[in-house]
């Protein structure tokens, strides 16, 4: 195992790596500290900061170990899984499927993330990930008016998020459905260009507000006794 390098410890923690990112965010699914993850996989705590804040290249001896302690596999914290889609892992045992209330649906789309618009093209459905942003009960989105979101428009639409956790086999799904229309007023561009986080993934060019109006949230969540929550910080871009 390679030391950590020492430094003034004035620099502003970050993770530096894939695995570094990797290793942090599932430690913060589980809800776990760094000392206790250091405890479980036998390390120390020092250590642990490196792997997860720097440049460290550990052997397989600790991946294994880190695996374990963090409740995953190598592969997923290798990433050797980043290409596959979510669901790979085994349905638990005995699964217990949940209805989510209306707080808990709202507090899952939270502030903004990534989700799929179903739209109709051409008399056929089509299905497309976006960016979505919450302002109050409005739940919009950025695209170019050309591009295949901004069908949307004047239609009854549905948006899905959704986080899968394939450690523990359980997640959440989040169905709105409204009613979408194009933002025109100058107050409420500014009001979503405020709110918004980030924007769309796919690059620049889409600046048309896509907002829809949800007259119906609904939710459900697969839970599996004796195993961590997954994290709905995961699901926000």
């Amino acid at each position: 195992m390679t030391n950590p390098p020492t430094g003034s410890g004035s620099e502003v923690s970050r993770p530096r790596s894939d695995l570094g990112r990797r290793a942090t965010l599932r430690r913060q699914q589980l809800g776990l500290t760094r000392e206790e993850v250091a405890a479980r996989a036998a390390a120390s705590p020092g250590y642990l900061q490196y792997v997860e804040e720097g440049a460290a290249d550990p052997g397989i001896g600790f991946m294994l170990s880190l695996a374990s302690a963090l409740e995953t596999t190598v592969a997923e914290l290798a990433g050797g899984t980043r290409e596959l889609p979510a669901g790979f892992g085994r349905a638990a045992a005995h699964p217990e499927v949940l209805v989510l209330s209306q707080v808990e649906c709202r507090e899952r789309l939270s502030t903004h993330g990534v989700g799929r618009i179903a739209v109709t093209i051409d008399d056929a459905p089509a299905i497309f990930p976006v960016n979505y942003t919450v302002a109050d009960e409005l739940i919009a989105y950025r695209t170019a008016p050309d591009a295949g979101p901004a069908a949307a428009a004047g239609q009854d639409v549905a948006l899905e998020v959704d986080h899968i956790d394939d450690a523990f086999s359980q997640g959440w799904s989040v169905l709105v459905a409204g009613h979408a229309h194009v933002v025109t007023s100058p107050y409420e561009i500014r009001r979503l260009e405020e709110c918004a986080h980030t924007g769309p993934w796919v690059g620049d060019g889409r600046h048309q507000w896509i907002a829809i109006h949800p007259h119906r949230i609904t939710g459900r969540r697969i839970r599996v006794m004796g195993a961590h929550a997954p994290s709905e910080a995961t699901s926000r871009g």
